[in-house]
């Protein structure tokens, strides 16, 4: 397999999230000729299986990227494309990783497991492709697929909750100061800021604080009753569910309606397992300082792990400071660190 050439040319299908069947299908294929038993799933998910046992390790990455084609570009030791930090190359590391340990003797690897990788669809939106998955496999380590450097290791996302607010207000003439929508709106997000402010007070970890944001604001009139529309997310830390942050602002409401379109609770994984260990040893034998990072995004880790209980950690090239920029680029070096040290945890995993 040319590790290089699976991801440029995985970088060049462009594969916003509800476009990935193209990319899929030469996922699939790519797989196909290095060995894999691979597939299409039901959700449209690239499957791809080598090894067999009953013990499995799942590398479950996503082929969907967020929308906007960049062209890809090679210049010296760096790759440019849509994907290629977010997260096509933690995927290529993925296939990559696991054709070269299904090719490993018997003698070089440990024999009776096998890994699976998933490209999953829908990521960067509801998440479709991992809400499949999760139903479907009951594996005995998982990595997820998101850029960590090769040298770190991803052991937890905060989790998210999105929301939808409307006032409602009859029409006044501006001389009788009776509260607006628009202004009822703005008093609302002023008290959801504070109430953020004050729980943060306690702690300096972003990991550990909940940051709401502000993504949408419209307003309208019919000529007797004016209405103000908020949209908003929020992060959130361990310790918070989705339900106790709609409650908590639900609270803080007057005369208004607040929906909760979306949520999923934050997911910190365990540093004293077999899986830990097993990249530990690989980045350190490959000449690196492993460490660890916490992420205040979200990834389809928030989505298996609950239901896996599983060891699971997220790994893979690229700087994640990138994700979803026009600048999105990827070392080629690093790929192929990432793939050395991947590969040497799968050995060291012992399936």
């Amino acid at each position: 397999m040319d590790e290089i050439a699976l991801l440029e040319g995985l970088l060049k299908i462009y594969s916003p999230t509800g476009q990935e069947a193209g990319a899929v299908q030469y996922l699939v294929a790519q797989m196909q000729a290095a060995g894999f038993n691979a597939f299409v799933d039901e959700a449209g998910d690239a499957v791809g299986v080598i090894g067999a046992g009953p013990e499995t390790v799942m590398l479950l990455g996503h082929i969907d990227t967020v929308p906007g084609f960049i062209p890809v570009a090679r210049e010296g030791d760096k790759l440019a494309g849509r994907g290629a930090v977010d997260a096509k190359g933690p995927l290529a590391c993925f296939v990559a990783s696991a054709a070269r340990w299904g090719k490993m003797s018997r003698e070089a690897r440990p024999t009776g497991g096998r890994v699976v990788v998933v490209g999953a669809v829908g990521e960067e939106g509801d998440s479709r492709g991992a809400h499949h998955i999760k139903e479907r496999y009951r594996p005995t380590f998982t990595i997820i697929g998101e850029p960590s450097g090769w040298e770190k290791i991803t052991l937890g996302y905060k989790g998210s909750a999105w929301f939808e607010y409307r006032a409602t207000r009859s029409l006044a003439h501006t001389s009788a100061q009776n509260e607006s929508a628009c202004e009822a709106a703005v008093r609302y997000w002023n008290r959801v800021t504070a109430w953020a402010g004050e729980r943060n007070s306690g702690t300096q970890k972003v990991f550990e604080q909940v940051n709401p944001t502000l993504r949408g604001m419209s307003s309208d009139s019919d000529g007797f009753a004016e209405s103000a529309v908020l949209k908003f997310g929020a992060r959130l830390p361990p310790g918070l569910s989705v339900e106790e942050l709609d409650a908590a602002l639900r609270g803080l409401l007057d005369e208004a309606e607040l929906t909760l379109l979306e949520g999923v609770p934050a997911y910190r994984g365990e540093k004293n397992t077999p899986l830990v260990r097993a990249f530990l040893a690989a980045i350190r034998k490959a000449g690196g300082s492993p460490s660890f990072t916490l992420k205040s995004g979200t990834s389809d880790m928030n989505i298996v792990a609950p239901v896996w209980g599983t060891p699971i950690v997220a790994y893979g090239p690229g700087d994640s400071t990138l994700d979803h920029t026009p600048g999105e680029h990827i070392l080629i070096s690093e790929y192929q660190r990432a793939i050395e040290v991947l590969t040497g945890a799968l050995v060291g995993l012992s399936v």
